[in-house]
């Protein structure tokens, strides 16, 4: 059973959400933070907090290592606790490494990623050094079930730069492109619930394109970023969806700092993980009630 049914089956229960633990020290209480005797340990702490406050009610998590790389040695270390924890909790986890090479130096990196230390059940992958930079990590779905999502149309402002350029003699756009060669490969790799092993990044910030894009690809699973803080709504996520499945909406910010809204001065991690639990219950609700009017 490749992890993507997994995660199919997580949204049926769960519904659509996908936290993401991009969790830098100035997102946590001030009073947690003054506890704490490194940056380190207060975000291990906070992530901890909104793990045990939120597993039930999302389909999974999704880890940035950027934010604790950031940290050195110490922020390694709690990347990989973190991860830990999440799958303690039999809970899914997305290691968002966008990792890119080729050949021998993407085996190491699929080794490092889906086994060890920093063992997660997704990854993130940059397609444009070609398939030989995906390949590789096809063998831990075939061996361990594992899944990647492989950046497609994504939802920071400068997507357009690249991902729109017109390939010569066709209609079509480079991320078009990237769809075509996942939905090859979706097709030789295909689990219980008609779906690849590997999947894409689509945000939801270009709502006029999202339907067709759907549509084209009803064999890729997505992870839609672009929700809540880049300004994407509810609407916007269910339009990349497939019968109310097919795809997890990632928040970061919105749901990690839904605290600070109202903050007493003395806040401290019960208080945001009991503010994010709020804010994932509101955001799941949303999604699944325009799921049902709009998805296809």
């Amino acid at each position: 059973m490749y992890n993507m049914d997994k995660l199919y089956e997580a949204v049926e229960e769960k519904g659509h959400v996908c936290i993401g633990l991009d969790t830098a020290a100035d997102y946590i209480p001030a009073a947690e933070l003054k506890k704490a005797s490194s940056a380190a340990e207060a975000v291990l702490a906070f992530n901890t907090a909104l793990v045990n406050a939120t597993f039930d009610l999302c389909a999974c998590y999704k880890v940035q290592i950027a934010y604790y790389e950031e940290m050195g040695l110490a922020g390694l270390k709690t990347y990989s606790e973190t991860l830990r924890r999440i799958r303690e909790k039999n809970c899914l986890v997305i290691a968002d490494i966008k990792r890119g090479d080729i050949a021998d130096t993407a085996s190491r990196y699929a080794r490092a990623h889906f086994e060890g230390d920093f063992e997660a059940d997704f990854v993130t992958l940059s397609p444009y050094m070609g398939m030989d930079s995906i390949e590789p990590w096809i063998e831990f779905a075939q061996k361990k079930g594992k899944g990647a999502f492989v950046l497609m149309r994504t939802s920071n402002r400068g997507m357009k730069d690249f991902e729109y350029l017109e390939i010569k003699n066709t209609s079509k756009k480079l991320y078009d492109a990237v769809g075509d060669r996942m939905q090859e490969m979706a097709a030789s790799h295909e689990g219980k619930y008609g779906y690849g092993a590997f999947g894409v990044v689509v945000g939801c910030t270009e709502r006029e394109e999202a339907a067709a894009i759907r549509e084209q690809r009803n064999n890729l699973f997505f992870l839609i970023p672009g929700y809540g803080a880049q300004g994407g709504a509810a609407d916007d996520a269910a339009l990349l969806l497939r019968e109310s499945n097919g795809g997890v909406v990632n928040a970061s910010r919105s749901i990690l700092k839904a605290w600070s809204k109202e903050a007493p001065a003395d806040a401290d991690n019960d208080f945001a993980a009991e503010a994010a639990r709020k804010a994932a219950v509101e955001m799941r609700d949303a999604i699944r009630i325009c799921a049902k009017k709009g998805s296809l």
